[in-house]
């Protein structure tokens, strides 16, 4: 029975999951993901538990915030001016926006706090800081 390694294309089925068990991500009614073993398209912690599986193989991988989405960089959250933020955005905790960094990157931004002088953004993954479960099933192996 062929199992997955690095170099190999596969295809997964996988369920996300955070510590309090509610679901962040699932390809359930979807396309399997696929990607490349080793190559750095997925999370180091996901990507890791691959080599060795066969197709229909099943099992659940704890990835721990550091081989996810890394943890909270307090450096990327920045308060500007609430004069600088243009009348019609919206400034609501939570809301997504995009900014522009100097080298023309969008970069996709949540309202973390609002105050009458300042707004300050977020520019952290969403699930940085956050250890993940996956329940993952080997679909295919090319």
């Amino acid at each position: 029975m062929t199992q997955a390694k690095a170099g190999d294309t596969v295809k997964i089925h996988y369920t996300g999951t955070l510590a309090d068990g509610s679901t962040f991500d699932s390809s359930e009614g979807r396309d399997p993901l696929q990607f490349q073993v080793g190559s750095g398209q997925i999370i180091p912690g996901l990507d890791q538990a691959i080599p060795g599986m066969a197709v229909g193989d099943k099992k659940v991988v704890e990835v721990p915030c550091g081989e996810a989405y890394g943890d909270v960089n307090p450096q990327a959250r920045q308060a500007i001016p609430r004069e600088q933020v243009p009348a019609d955005i919206p400034l609501e905790v939570g809301t997504t926006l995009q900014m522009q960094a100097p080298s023309g990157q969008v970069i996709p931004v949540v309202v973390a706090e609002v105050s009458e002088a300042e707004v300050t953004l977020d520019a952290n993954h969403p699930l940085a800081g956050k250890d993940l479960t996956f329940a993952i099933e080997m679909v295919e192996i090319a």
